[in-house]
């Protein structure tokens, strides 16, 4: 149940990033992204560790980090592991709090 209900966060999160409001407004609050080249840089995400996994957490990850790719992987998800370095993970724990990041 835990793994499909992150997995629908992802898939939020994913078509999130899909959608645009046309505007170019930004929030003071929000990180600003890394860099502008599509690499991840996980440090500009550090930000998310101990806060719970979202939708709107892992867009606001990615774009903090610079990355056109993010996912949240729990403690006994099913992932690839081909390394990616437009891609940013947040690992979870079971509760699906954030317990690190990284590019990959």
């Amino acid at each position: 149940m835990f793994r499909a209900s992150l997995m629908g966060l992802l898939a939020v999160a994913v078509l999130s990033g899909c959608s645009g409001t046309g505007g170019t407004s930004s929030k003071a609050s929000e990180p600003q992204a890394a860099n502008s080249d599509g690499r991840c840089q996980a440090s500009g995400a550090g930000f998310a560790v101990g806060k719970q996994v979202s939708p709107a957490l892992v867009e606001q990850a990615r774009k903090a980090s610079g990355s056109q790719l993010a996912r949240a992987v729990g403690p006994n998800d099913v992932m690839t592991l081909e390394y990616r370095s437009e891609r940013l993970n947040l690992n979870t724990n079971a509760q699906g709090v954030v317990t690190g990041v990284h590019c990959g």
